[in-house]
C-alpha cells in the first residue's frame, strides 16, 4: 500500500476522533481495513457515552470489524489508530491477531506498544503485529492537547 493509502485511512480514523470529541470524548479514534482495502470497522472512543471503560476507540472498532467479517480475528487486517494504544487495548489487538497497527501519536504516559508495558515485546504476548507509529502524528496530538487544554481551562 501506499503511504497515501496508509494517509487516507488514517485520515478516517482522525474523523472518527473528532466525533468522540463532538460526544464530549477523549478524541482518540481507529479504522480498520482488509487486506482488500474495505473499511470493516471504525469507532472512536464511547467510554463516557456507554458507560463502559473498554470502549476505547480500538475496542469499538475492532468489535465492528469482527462482527462484519464474522470473526473473533482480524489476522488479514491493518488497524489506524490516532494514538498509541493502551495495554488493554494492544492486548485486544494481540488476541484479535490483527496484521499491521499504524498509529498517530504516541502516549508516553498511557501507551502499552512503545511505551509503558509494550506487550507486544513481552514474552507472553501470543501474536505481535506489525507496528507503524508516527501516521498523522502532528494532527493527532494537536486534536488532543488542544481537547484537554479545554477541558483545563473550564
Amino acid at each position: 500500500m501506499t503511504p497515501a493509502g496508509r494517509q487516507s485511512y488514517m485520515e478516517l480514523a482522525l474523523e472518527e476522533a473528532r466525533r468522540a470529541e463532538m460526544r464530549g470524548e477523549v478524541p482518540i479514534g481507529a479504522v480498520i481495513v482488509d487486506a482488500g482495502g474495505v473499511v470493516v470497522g471504525r469507532g472512536g472512543n464511547r467510554t463516557r457515552e456507554l458507560c463502559d471503560p473498554t470502549a476505547h476507540a480500538e475496542i469499538v472498532a475492532m468489535r465492528a470489524a469482527c462482527a462484519a467479517v464474522k470473526s473473533e480475528r482480524l489476522p488479514e487486517c491493518d488497524l489506524y489508530v490516532t494514538l498509541e494504544p493502551c495495554p488493554m487495548c494492544a492486548a485486544a489487538i494481540s488476541f484479535a491477531r490483527v496484521r499491521r497497527l499504524y498509529f498517530g501519536a504516541a502516549d508516553p504516559k498511557g501507551g502499552g506498544v512503545e511505551n509503558g508495558a509494550r506487550i507486544f515485546n513481552q514474552p507472553t504476548c501470543h501474536h505481535a503485529p506489525e507496528v507503524y507509529g508516527g501516521l498523522a502524528e502532528t494532527e493527532a496530538g494537536l486534536l488532543l492537547r488542544a481537547f484537554f487544554s479545554r477541558k483545563r481551562g473550564a
